[in-house]
């Protein structure tokens, strides 16, 4: 499948969440993180907090942060709804990820931390986090993640620096899970549009997925194929596994055309989605490696979308892998070759004509 759904995230998102450094060792922090795991903590042996509370209930949770280092560190922290990226994995830090028109309850606004904690040398700091339960009753999880980041001073980048395009951040992301009952929320999968895009200067087809339940969908399988309609011979295969979505989410999924053109015209999409894999399911489907998958769920999708030719036009022109065909100098080539040939064949006529009227003065 596409070298997008290839990139690995090692971040332990199949059991929601451990407490993780992103895309980094230990080794680069300054500091360490430890939750202190409350008493209404439904699974003691989690490493996230994962809560049952009540309506209106409030509580106040400790994050434990040791600085082991001779110098003090700032820490930035933040809270955040989870949100699903477009890799199929659920995210838990700040991101650019617009919440979906299902989420009623966005965790960020009813978990609160300190936005900056000064950390001493040689410390150790706990850290409160203020919750506040809705006041209404409701199934499901609200889900969400702490974030802790060392502050970087701010220093005048030099000319090299400038030119630099990547800034490496790391952080610690602890998942923070809400919920007021152990009710089984029904899984839903809905799909809400399929259109052409563009992912890192590359053509691209969207699906855009959407879980509008406050539970995880989770082992989300995706099997389909979108065909042009005008054309049946342009077709695109679809197969992907081992996806996850957060609660209340939505996440638009890139179908890659491997570096062929965006070629307008109707399309057709029809796909198979399959959630929550079990060996007590009763859905069966073939897995990449060719062994029988099972899931508890099954959802068929079709929809028709349509490509324009301008628009297939801009992004075949962005698109970086697309190797444009100018022939134009071929005409050139080939234009000049004529003229040569022309211009030879009108001296060898006249050469002849000349040898011709000498040889006849000649004989006068």
């Amino acid at each position: 499948m596409m070298k997008l759904n290839q990139l690995i995230y090692a971040l332990g998102i199949c059991t929601l969440l451990w407490i993780i450094p992103s895309l980094v060792q230990a080794s680069e922090f300054n500091f360490a993180v430890n939750p202190v795991i409350p008493d209404n903590q439904l699974d003691k042996e989690k490493s996230y907090f994962d809560l049952k509370l009540s309506p209106s209930q409030k509580q106040t949770l400790k994050v434990q942060l040791k600085n082991d280092t001779d110098k003090a560190v700032t820490i930035e922290a933040s809270i955040n709804s989870a949100t699903t990226n477009l890799n199929g994995v659920v995210e838990y830090s700040q991101n650019a990820i617009k919440t979906d028109e299902s989420l009623k309850y966005n965790l960020k606004d009813y978990a609160t931390i300190e936005k900056e904690i000064n950390l001493p040398a040689k410390s150790v700091v706990e850290v409160p986090v203020a919750l506040t339960m809705p006041s209404e009753a409701f199934d499901g999880v609200m889900a969400g993640g702490i974030t802790f980041k060392e502050k970087q001073a701010e220093t005048k980048a030099t000319s090299e620096e400038k030119g630099l395009a990547i800034k490496n951040e790391y952080s610690y992301v602890i998942a923070l899970l809400m919920r007021e009952n152990e009710t089984v929320v029904e899984p839903k999968l809905n799909l809400l549009d399929v259109a052409a895009n563009q992912v890192n200067a590359r053509n691209v087809i969207e699906m855009t997925l959407q879980n509008p339940v406050s539970r995880y969908l989770n082992q989300l399988k995706l099997v389909g194929e979108i065909t042009n309609k005008d054309n049946p011979e342009i077709k695109y295969s679809i197969d992907a596994q081992g996806l996850q979505m957060a609660p209340n989410s939505n996440f638009s999924y890139p179908v890659s055309l491997n570096g062929q053109k965006l070629e307008p015209g109707n399309y057709h999409l029809h796909l198979m989605a399959y959630g929550n894999k079990s060996d007590e399911g009763t859905v069966s489907v073939a897995g990449k490696d060719g062994k029988t998958l099972t899931f508890l769920n099954q959802w068929e999708f079709d929809k028709d979308f349509s490509i324009s030719g301008e628009l297939a036009k801009q992004y075949n022109k962005q698109d970086v892998t697309i190797e444009e065909n100018d022939t134009s100098w071929l005409y050139w080539v080939i234009g000049l070759l004529l003229l040569i040939i022309a211009l030879l064949i009108i001296f060898l006529i006249w050469k002849r004509k000349k040898q011709k009227d000498e040889k006849t003065n000649e004989e006068k």
